[in-house]
């Protein structure tokens, strides 16, 4: 595989650049050179919220969206499933791009795109042209989110990086929660008689704060010999993410039409070729889109597949939640989303505990954090088999913080490590890898748990089915918790 170094370029004022060098190339620095600063980690942070936020604040919405639009079951999951599958689909590539164009231009770019597609969003006429925007909105998600990874990467070392490393994890975890209870309260409120398009309006001001800030703090990083963008790559990875994730969130919703059949039945073969194209491209001495080589780090090599099982437990479970407390209990928007308030505080807390946790215990962490997960969600089972419908919010207050606090030791430490032995040339195809993973997952959790939760609620009602997807969701948690004792005991 070709040598690819980083480079990082500071952002300079206007009167840095006047005189004879002014014509030249700016300053060449090495990854750690670089000092990417409180507003500039600040703008990161608030750039990795923004994308994870919006896939769950629809969840609440998706109601008044269908009463508002006169939208079919089917269009509403659509509005989910265009978000998710092309955030997905297009991660890599914009990680890849990153590195090819500039990580600061690239997330200026993307923010500045997902502003304004978030706009179109709240302002869509009809349920179509929000299918549409949301897809919009996922490919400027893509755009963005990787550079987020990449800039850490590439501009940090030692304690500076785990410390930037566990706020993104604190952060990624905590919107995740956020985003539905935000979505509660702004339905709820019904700003100027907005209803649901707020979810959508209330980014606009925020990515106007983001782009100030990272316009005046990010510093450009980008690799010195960037790989050209592999074509045959990022399109098979783009049919084979598709072939799997579009049918999964639609199928249910749309009956299960043939086409959905047919795309399930190409999804193995559109693997099996993006696997072998990308083995040729390396094995010729090439840069693909997702090298092998890189699959085959240690850190990647036993941190993915926790990560894939953590996000499909995490997706699918606020997918599930979010409809059983409205439809089952219900529990007003903003009801459903305080009964998730415990589990942000309790994911906060130990989000703030974590590092002096891992600097002691290292991989551990996370299986301790997965043992108390499961605790959590066998309370929250037995306290919704018991007391269904007759719940609120204090009762199942000892299940979710439980749960809230195991994951957030896990999270943030699954994110750190996965990246620990890719190189800052790599930052960019690394951070796309893990996040297209983490989203790809997040949406087969909501499609398989959520097709689980649907299928079972008119035979078993709403409190068995909902006790019955978090069994399979603590499922995934055992083996989680099994397979993290291969994580390494230090973590640096």
């Amino acid at each position: 595989m070709e040598h690819v170094t980083d480079t990082v370029t500071p952002t300079m004022t206007p009167s840095a650049r006047t005189g004879p060098a002014a014509a030249g190339p700016g300053p060449r620095l090495q990854p750690h050179g670089a000092v990417l600063g409180p507003f500039g980690l600040f703008s990161v942070l608030l750039g990795a919220a923004l994308p994870l936020v919006d896939f769950f604040i629809v969840n609440v919405a998706l109601p008044d969206m269908g009463r508002d639009l006169g939208a079919s079951e089917a269009m509403l999951e659509l509005v989910v499933a265009g978000y998710g599958v092309a955030y997905a689909v297009l991660l890599v590539l914009g990680g890849r791009l990153g590195d090819l164009f500039g990580r600061r231009r690239l997330f200026l770019w993307g923010m500045a795109a997902f502003g304004v597609t978030s706009l179109l969003c709240g302002l869509a006429p009809g349920a179509g042209t929000l299918v549409l925007a949301r897809i919009a909105q996922g490919a400027a998600a893509a755009l963005m989110l990787p550079q987020v990874l990449a800039t850490i990467q590439a501009t940090t070392t030692g304690p500076r990086r785990a410390r930037a490393m566990s706020l993104y994890g604190a952060t990624a975890g905590l919107s995740m929660v956020a985003g539905q209870i935000l979505g509660g309260v702004l339905v709820t409120a019904d700003v100027a008689g907005l209803g649901w398009r707020t979810v959508f309006l209330v980014n606009v001001p925020v990515v106007v704060l983001g782009l100030l800030s990272a316009g005046r703090a990010l510093p450009e990083t980008r690799a010195a010999a960037p790989a050209p963008v592999d074509r045959a790559g990022t399109g098979l990875l783009a049919l084979t993410l598709v072939t799997l994730l579009l049918p999964l969130t639609e199928g249910r919703a749309a009956g299960w039409p043939l086409w959905t059949w047919l795309l399930l039945g190409v999804f193995p073969f559109a693997l099996a070729a993006f696997v072998a194209v990308e083995r040729a491209k390396e094995t010729r001495g090439g840069v693909p889109l997702v090298p092998p080589g890189l699959l085959r780090l240690p850190s990647m090599r036993h941190g993915l597949p926790l990560l894939l099982a953590f996000c499909a437990g995490f997706g699918g479970f606020m997918f599930v939640a979010a409809i059983a407390l409205q439809e089952g209990l219900r529990l007003s928007p903003v009801a459903a989303g305080a009964a998730l308030a415990p589990m942000a505080v309790a994911f906060f807390a130990g989000a703030l505990a974590g590092p002096r946790l891992v600097r002691r215990w290292g991989g551990r962490v996370v299986t301790a954090g997965a043992l108390i997960q499961g605790a959590g969600l066998t309370i929250l089972a037995v306290t919704v088999l018991s007391g269904w419908p007759d719940l609120d919010v204090w009762r199942l207050a000892p299940g979710t913080v439980l749960a809230g606090f195991g994951q957030s030791l896990q999270l943030p430490v699954l994110l750190r490590s996965i990246l620990a032995d890719v190189p800052p040339e790599r930052a960019g195809v690394g951070g796309g890898v893990m996040s297209t993973t983490q989203q790809t997952f997040m949406s087969l959790g909501v499609a398989t748990l959520g097709t689980l939760f649907l299928a079972l609620t008119p035979h078993l009602g709403t409190g068995h089915a909902f006790a019955t997807t978090l069994f399979v969701q603590l499922g995934l948690v055992a083996l989680m918790a099994a397979a993290s004792l291969r994580l390494p005991r230090r973590l640096d």
